[in-house]
Formats: C-alpha cells, sequence, structure tokens
C-alpha cells in the first residue's frame, strides 16, 4: 500500500524541480532500466506526476550526490568497478586507427582513448568493455582478443 503522503509529496516536487530539467534531455527512469528491472521496481504502478517528480530527483542526485558516493561509498564503488558491457558494434567495423568512435547495438558511443591501430577483418564485432585496475575503460574485441582504451561519449 502507497503511503498517502507519497502523490502529493512528489507532485509538489516535479513542480519545483520542472525548470531544473527540461523533459527532452533527460530520458527518463523508464527508458534507464529494462522492462524487467522497472516493473520488479514497482515503477510501473506509478502515476505519470509521481514518474516525472522522480525522474527529477534522479537528475538533481545523479548531480548533486551521486559524484560524492562514487568516490566515499565502498559498495557504490564496486559496483562501479564490476561493470562488464558486451555488445556488437555496430557495422561498418574495420578497427581504429586514432580517435575512432564506437557505436555499439546497446545505443552507447565510445571513443578510442588510446593510441593504436587494428584492422579487423571479420563479422563478428562483439566486445567486451570494462574498467581496467586504474578506474579507465578497456574495450576487448572477443573474436580477436586485441584491446583498446575507450571512454563513453553517451
Amino acid at each position: 500500500m502507497r503511503h498517502p503522503l507519497l502523490a502529493p509529496l512528489l507532485f509538489s516536487a516535479a513542480c519545483l524541480a520542472a525548470p531544473l530539467m527540461a523533459a527532452e534531455t533527460f530520458p527518463g527512469v523508464e527508458k534507464l532500466m529494462s522492462a524487467e528491472q522497472f516493473e520488479a521496481a514497482g515503477l510501473h504502478k506509478l502515476t505519470p506526476a509521481e514518474r516525472q517528480a522522480l525522474d527529477h530527483w534522479l537528475v538533481s542526485y545523479t548531480a548533486e550526490e551521486a559524484p560524492a558516493m562514487l568516490r566515499s561509498n565502498p559498495e557504490v564503488r564496486a559496483a562501479e568497478e564490476s561493470i562488464r558491457i558486451e555488445a556488437r558494434i555496430k557495422p561498418p567495423f574495420e578497427g581504429w586507427s586514432g580517435e575512432t568512435l564506437f557505436y555499439l547495438d546497446n545505443g552507447q558511443v565510445w571513443r578510442q582513448r588510446l593510441r593504436g591501430r587494428y584492422f579487423h577483418r571479420g563479422e563478428d564485432t562483439a566486445v567486451v568493455i570494462e574498467k581496467n585496475l586504474l578506474g579507465f575503460y578497456k574495450m576487448t574485441v572477443v573474436a580477436s582478443g586485441k584491446s583498446i582504451g575507450v571512454t563513453r561519449l553517451k
């Protein structure tokens, strides 16, 4: 059962936070989560106003508090360090040679961070992106085992 003050509180927060964020610039919690995660969290039960208030709160939290938690909270640091992205680079993919951009099938865009050249042959464009011991991301082409440092753009 929902708390009786939840809806008015969330609606008030949405009204106050509306000037802080244009709706078209933030995708919203519903798009950030998978359908399964969204439903498992019970967020499908929220009204549109409640979801909007949650989105506004998430933007503020991400900007204000999340960066500090990345530095100070052991649980958050451990979660960040365990990030492993498995995807495919959208064609055409022929390797990298400088500041190559990698468009992944999951919608993410990464840029080559380190110098290097690699000429990819074949159709398999599966990659794994993980953090290294220094906290930088490394992308590995599964078929060849070749890796390059990358930075996420989107």
